[in-house]
């Protein structure tokens, strides 16, 4: 059974930083891209950073370039999203998702960002 499970997240100021992290159990997570999505209030979820297996390869959408840094640590079955230099529009539930297409989802995080 695959589980994924975020953490990390909270209310933040404007400019300031938080550290999500997604563990997983039940798949071979070497092997797994894996995936942030975020969905915001009357939105639709979208992507926002996905890393390969092996931690090669990343992606980013533009909204997130440059302030958000995606990661994993394969030992630890765990990806993560650094997010530095928070804006208000970042407000949002994050989720983290396994596999491309996503077929298995974290039950979502929230992050707000308010002063």
């Amino acid at each position: 059974q695959v589980q994924l499970v975020e953490s990390g997240g909270g209310l933040v100021q404007p400019g300031g930083s938080l550290r999500l992290s997604c563990a997983a159990s039940g798949i071979i997570f070497s092997m797994t891209t894996m995936a942030w999505y975020r969905q915001a209030p009357g939105k639709q979820r979208e992507l926002i950073a996905d890393i390969s297996g092996s931690g090669g390869a990343r992606t980013y959408t533009n909204a997130v370039k440059g302030r958000f840094t995606i990661s994993r640590d394969n030992a630890k079955n765990t990806v993560y999203l650094q997010m530095n230099s928070l804006k208000t529009e970042d407000t949002a539930v994050y989720y983290c998702g396994a596999g491309r297409p996503v077929y298995a989802w974290g039950q979502g995080i929230q992050v707000t960002v308010s002063s």
